[in-house]
């Protein structure tokens, strides 16, 4: 080989002749001194690799710095393996398992007797910092199966060697060594442990079954965060100590709205203001499609397992499903309501006429979360969703994927998310479907983005089983992304269901389906509204939109009137005659986010006038009894009259 040449591409488009065997590394030298110092790994034909990957064919070559997107994932993962080293430092007999970067950070599960506790975190991330002072390089090497199993059953890792005996038997098994200390790991990783740098956190410890199996033994997870700059973990932090302000558990016990009980987890308790506003939300939606023209249905919320096996759910969606036996009968209940909606198509001749056919249900689903992922209404195992199956033929498809899109971008601004990315999710490995039939539906997708001008990323091989999808993810008020929405484009279902429609000719032929939700999970959805705002919610949707608060007991009865006046005008008014001080009260209220509240003593009463104290704000405002109403009547208005005119005005 030697003498042999290699042509490497760079993202410029300049080309260069190295000799075979030439690493990442080398090439970062021939370009500048400051680039091999600041380069942390390579992209070589779009797969990332360490700075010591040689290259023995022609290649694109682009060197990656800790400026680089693609670096921060590095930084965690290898924060992750300095965490491990140093808990087996500080905590002899402690086993290792897996430790991957995630969104924001990293974890490392550890199988120890003595549980870890916030109070070792500090000497946790203390002896990182000493490892990573020592800057020891990060070197590959590929062992035996046989030699890495005995390896690690020698160190007592029996989980590390588990690992490895299930491993396929023609895999490589690469270890990575950081002085002495080592890991099983595909890598890639940084060139030592320098380079992680110091800006970092262990953040909690949680527990995690060994393999996400609850018939395993519990591990402990410890959850770190690291950044490229101090600057961007105080950020982080700080927007971590906002969520925690921000948290709906709290918020929703401080505004009475909901609670969970172990006799039935991940199902929430709706209390009459949660379920105000949860029901507010419904009836936005419910104007929404009826502008649009849907029609909404109901269906039952427990099957008979055939139809489960028809939809394909049975065999994709299995451990999910929540399933009886009654009367030697097999019976689910619905994780989905795709099927129920195709029952009510099938109920009836559809001529071409009748298309597009928009079926609008608010199902309650239900699905098997294991109770490690339950997190108060924003992950749960009974949820419902404003789900909408609309059959249309193959020539109105693509329209019809945009009229989707125009609305669901228009009801995310209704609630003040501006910032929407879309996700583009294609065909998954685990399918049904002709490769023929993917094509089709992919490119209408595309094709209705594309035609609208707006930006998607790609979601490889996350699409649903019958289809490819589109995903909207918001961005709330401290800068967090929620997947919110979706759009499936499906011929598939239709298929397994038998649906058609008879065309020009009096032929019968299949409809498309698309399945859309905007919301999605209409508790999930809640809660990152209840986040989003901070609990102070948009005063339309607010459970207690207005507190009448009395000062003295000298305005007692006309504190009844003004309530009785703001009620008939069709506000949700709560009335505190409590023998308190206003102050007292004052408080009270703000912790529960009412937005409004109108102070009243002897002289409002006596003026037929209200004192005006807005929910963040020290400032009062003196009005007219009627002019407050209307001015609050009009700031309460549901955002459906923009789209349907005065006929929505007071329906929420």
């Amino acid at each position: 080989m030697s003498g042999q040449m290699i042509a490497i591409t760079f993202p410029d488009g300049a080309k260069r002749e190295f000799p075979v065997g030439t690493t990442s590394a080398g090439i970062a030298a021939t370009i500048s001194p400051r680039l091999a110092k600041e380069a942390v790994a390579a992209k070589v034909d779009g797969i990332l690799v360490d700075l010591s990957h040689s290259l023995d064919s022609d290649a694109s070559v682009s060197i990656i710095t800790r400026d680089s997107p693609e670096a921060l994932e590095l930084i965690r993962h290898d924060a992750a393996h300095v965490m491990a080293e140093a808990v087996q430092e500080l905590f002899p007999g402690t086993q290792v398992t897996i430790g991957p970067a995630i969104e924001n950070g990293f974890y490392y599960d550890f199988a120890r007797a003595e549980p870890f506790t916030p109070e070792d975190f500090a000497r946790i991330e203390a002896k990182m910092r000493e490892i990573i002072a020592a800057d020891k390089p990060l070197v590959r090497e590929v062992w035996s199966r046989t030699n890495a199993i005995e390896h690690f059953r020698f160190k007592g890792e029996a989980y590390k060697a588990e690992i490895i005996e299930d491993l396929p038997e023609d895999a490589e098994i690469s270890i990575y060594r950081q002085g002495d200390w080592l890991d099983l790991c595909r890598g890639p990783h940084l060139p030592s442990t320098g380079k992680v740098g110091t800006a970092f956190k262990v953040m909690k410890v949680a527990g995690a079954y060994w393999r996400g199996d609850s018939r395993n033994a519990m591990l402990q997870r410890l959850y770190g965060t690291a950044w490229r700059t101090k600057a961007e973990l105080d950020a982080y932090l700080l927007q971590m100590e906002e969520a925690e302000k921000r948290d709906h558990r709290r918020l929703g016990k401080d505004m009475d709205l909901f609670h969970f009980q172990e006799e039935a987890p991940g199902s929430v308790f709706w209390h009459p203001k949660g379920w105000s506003m949860f029901q507010g939300l419904i009836a936005y939606m419910r104007g929404r499609q009826d502008k649009a023209g849907y029609v909404e249905i109901n269906t039952p919320e427990v099957m008979d397992k055939v139809m489960w096996e028809t939809s394909g759910h049975w065999f994709t969606f299995r451990e999910h499903m929540y399933t009886t036996v009654v009367e030697d009968r097999t019976y689910c209940i619905k994780p989905m309501n795709c099927p129920g909606g195709i029952q009510v198509y099938n109920k009836g001749i559809v001529s071409y006429r009748d298309l597009p056919l928009r079926i609008a249900e608010f199902g309650k689903v239900l699905r098997y979360e294991p109770s490690g992922s339950l997190h108060g209404i924003m992950r749960v195992r009974a949820f419902t969703q404003d789900d909408a199956h609309i059959f249309c033929t193959e020539a109105q498809m693509e329209d019809e994927c945009r009229k989707v899109i125009d609305l669901i971008m228009d009801i995310y601004k209704d609630f003040g998310f501006d910032n929407v990315r879309i996700k583009f999710s294609d065909r998954p490995e685990k399918r049904i479907g002709t490769d023929e039939t993917w094509d089709k539906l992919e490119a209408s997708l595309k094709g209705a983005l594309d035609h609208m001008g707006l930006a998607y990323e790609l979601n490889p091989g996350e699409g649903a089983f019958y289809g490819p999808k589109l995903e909207f993810v918001l961005r709330d008020a401290i800068g967090r992304d929620w997947q919110c929405g979706t759009l499936q484009v499906d011929l598939n279902l239709p298929e397994r269901f038998g649906s058609s429609y008879i065309d020009e000719s009096g032929q019968k032929q299949r409809p498309v389906m698309l399945h859309r939700a905007l919301f999605g999970s209409l508790e999930r959805f809640a809660g990152i509204l209840i986040e989003h705002y901070a609990g102070h919610l948009p005063l339309w949707l607010a459970p207690v939109q207005a507190v009448v608060a009395t000062i003295t007991s000298d305005a007692d009865d006309y504190a009844e009137e003004v309530a009785r006046a703001l009620s008939c005008a069709g506000l949700r008014v709560e009335l505190d005659r409590r023998n308190e001080k206003i102050g007292y009260k004052v408080r009270e209220h703000s912790v529960k986010k009412a937005p409004i509240i109108l102070a009243l003593g002897k002289r409002e009463a006596e003026g037929r006038q209200v004192a005006l104290r807005r929910l963040g704000s020290q400032a009062q405002e003196t009005l007219a009894l009627d002019d407050a109403i209307r001015n609050l009547v009009e700031e309460a208005t549901s955002p459906l009259a923009r789209v349907a005119g005065d006929t929505y005005r007071n329906i929420i």
